[in-house]
């Protein structure tokens, strides 16, 4: 099995050895972001590198963490573990090209525990299958490993012990609000009791809903297994990928499907709350909802690996927001249920990731106003109005209902918001939402040109005309040499680099270069790029945001510096977990991996940059 990146797993520790002296068991292992992620586009959970489930919320991506020893003190936490007596180290992968996850656990006598986690997902009975079910196989691989099984599940964020009661093959978790059932094979006294036991044939643990499975436990887990890693191999052999990179660019797009809440058409910015940004920062948010800005990253990085799939879910979910909007305000998320009213609070209890509190639940920014949101849902729609091969395609009563949004547009442009970076107490006429504005206009132009409505063309070309026009003028900053991130102002924002991907300037416009030369000097930590340069809410941002970067990259690579962008994107390869995953941000000096993950907007980055810089096949066929 083979490793990507800086975070791998390690051999225990002096003092790990000397608490396993006593019980022939390692403690967990210490909270870090070396995490796999499973899920079926329904729920998800994380697994660390020894195979233990650290972070599942349940029924759906933003509800109750049944398990939360990620953000918990071992003591208190709630987790899923398979624990291998006298462990010496771990090995983890992806079945290739799925979001089947195979953990080897091995003791100091050479005997190795195989873990397989997935969650269930197929097609059948002309749907799409996937249960609120998650399917653990244990088996030996070599030798008679022993084993100890910790089911330790909580309800209403830890705050709940449920009533355990049991079966001759199951045991239920009942809780006041939710009652989750385990289906195993295993011995059930051992499973409670966490005591050690050798493992002389394959296991199967399946949890989830309080339900009677209809066939036999280790018949039910192989036949989801089987359908599971069929589903994902023929959905991957269906991308369209590039030449270079071709496995970094598959583990992004499965990391990206997965975040799609399937039932709704929402996608999530992250599966996880409260990471902080940078090491005892305070900048610990909860990410688990749907940013209308993101989802638009995530659908065109699919598009262009012809993976429409996932834009005519996130339509459904857009045309909702778009309808509910009635022409009005909109805000910059949602809740993946199209929840308006996402309320901010404290999980006062939980200790946070390593200690650094606060958790949060729930997200302030949902009464911000971003006026970049209009453009982002704009651009969002726009490819369904040209993409013949999708199954609804979009025609004139829908481009009705988006000219509000462009309505909305015109209206906010010009004026102060919070920006794409929600600052909390902050508002100026930033460049990225004036140029969301012109982005729109322009995109409801060619919509129109694509619909044979000559008037409507002309009304939303003749506007993004004038922004455009505004723009380029208003944010250029002569003290600077740069486009600024705000009208009249003169601090640099990553941001910016969006001029030349959305297209309102040539990128080899010396303007443009120039900015991109001023923010290396500026806001680059070596390859890695900060979000700005003027201190915030809470002071000046420590960690690079990794999506600037990637932006960086992609700016490099239009301007014709494509070696330059190809050292710096493989340096962001690197710094991807042992899994090829990333969260938000990345520390300059340790390259450590903080914030929330997996960050939907680093693993777009991925697809982007691999997308820009690969080598075209027929150079290789």
């Amino acid at each position: 099995m083979t490793t990507v990146g800086s975070n791998v797993p390690l051999p225990p520790s002096v003092l790990e050895d000397a608490a396993r002296q006593a019980t022939g068991f390692l403690p967990p292992a210490p909270a870090s972001l070396a995490l796999g992620l499973i899920g079926n586009c329904a729920f998800s959970a994380l697994v660390d590198a020894r195979g233990r489930i650290v972070w599942c919320c349940m029924p759906r991506f933003d509800g109750d963490p049944v398990f939360n020893a990620l953000l918990q003190r071992d003591e208190d936490a709630s987790a899923f573990g398979i624990e291998i007596e006298d462990f010496s180290h771990s090995e983890q992968q992806y079945e290739p090209n799925t979001a089947v996850l195979r953990t080897r656990l091995y003791d100091t006598a050479g005997h190795v525990l195989e873990i397989t986690d997935f969650a269930p997902r197929f097609y059948a009975r002309s749907r799409y299958f996937r249960p609120l079910t998650l399917v653990r196989k244990v088996r030996a691989l070599h030798g008679s490993p022993r084993i100890r099984v910790c089911v330790d599940l909580r309800y209403d964020w830890g705050r709940e012990t449920p009533t355990i009661t049991r079966g001759s093959n199951h045991v239920r978790f009942v809780g006041s609000a939710m009652t989750l059932r385990l289906n195993t094979d295993a011995p059930i006294a051992h499973v409670l009791s966490k005591t050690p036991f050798v493992v002389t044939r394959e296991l199967h643990f399946l949890l989830g809903a309080d339900e009677t499975l209809h066939d036999g436990i280790a018949e039910t887990a192989r036949h989801f297994e089987r359908e599971t890693v069929l589903y994902w191999r023929k959905w991957s052999q269906r991308l369209a990928v590039p030449l270079e990179w071709q496995d970094a660019v598959i583990r992004a797009a499965i990391t990206l499907k997965l975040s799609l809440y399937e039932e709704t058409g929402a996608i999530v910015a992250a599966m996880t709350t409260s990471i902080p940004e940078a090491p005892g920062s305070q900048r610990n948010w909860d990410y688990r909802y749907c940013w209308l800005r993101d989802a638009f990253f995530v659908v065109r990085a699919l598009n262009s690996l012809s993976e429409v799939g996932t834009m005519e879910d996130y339509l459904r979910y857009l045309g909702n927001v778009v309808v509910a909007a009635k022409g009005g305000h909109v805000q910059p998320l949602f809740g993946i249920g199209m929840e308006q009213q996402l309320p901010e609070s404290f999980v006062e209890h939980l200790a946070g990731y390593r200690g650094m509190g606060p958790v949060r639940v729930g997200n302030q920014a949902q009464e911000h106003f971003q006026h970049d949101v209009y453009g982002n849902i704009v651009l969002g729609a726009a490819q369904a109005f040209h993409d013949q091969r999708l199954l609804h395609r979009a025609g004139e009563a829908e481009f009705v209902q988006l000219e509000k949004v462009g309505e909305q547009a015109i209206a906010v442009y010009g004026t102060p918001d919070a920006g794409m970076w929600e600052l909390r107490t902050r508002a100026r006429i930033h460049t990225s939402s004036a140029l969301m504005s012109w982005a729109a206009c322009d995109r409801l132009a060619k919509i129109a040109v694509a619909l044979g409505l000559a008037e409507r063309a002309d009304y939303w070309g003749g506007h993004a005309k004038r922004m455009q026009t505004e723009i380029i003028e208003k944010s250029w900053s002569e003290e600077r040499q740069a486009f600024a991130e705000s009208f009249g102002g003169r601090d640099l924002d990553a941001s910016v680099l969006l001029m030349a991907e959305v297209g309102i300037i040539d990128p080899k416009d010396p303007r443009f270069v120039s900015t991109v030369e001023a923010m290396q000097k500026t806001l680059c930590d070596g390859p890695y790029m900060r979000r700005y340069e003027a201190p915030d809410d809470f002071g000046k941002p420590e960690t690079a945001f990794n999506i600037c970067t990637f932006w960086l990259i992609d700016a490099l690579a239009r301007i014709g510096r494509k070696e330059e962008a190809r050292s710096i994107f493989e340096t962001m390869l690197a710094a991807r977990n042992h899994l090829g995953m990333m969260s938000e941000d990345t520390h300059p000096e340790t390259g450590e991996m903080w914030g929330n993950f997996p960050q939907t907007y680093s693993m777009v980055g991925i697809i982007n940059a691999a997308m820009r810089l690969s080598a075209p096949w027929d150079s290789a066929i």
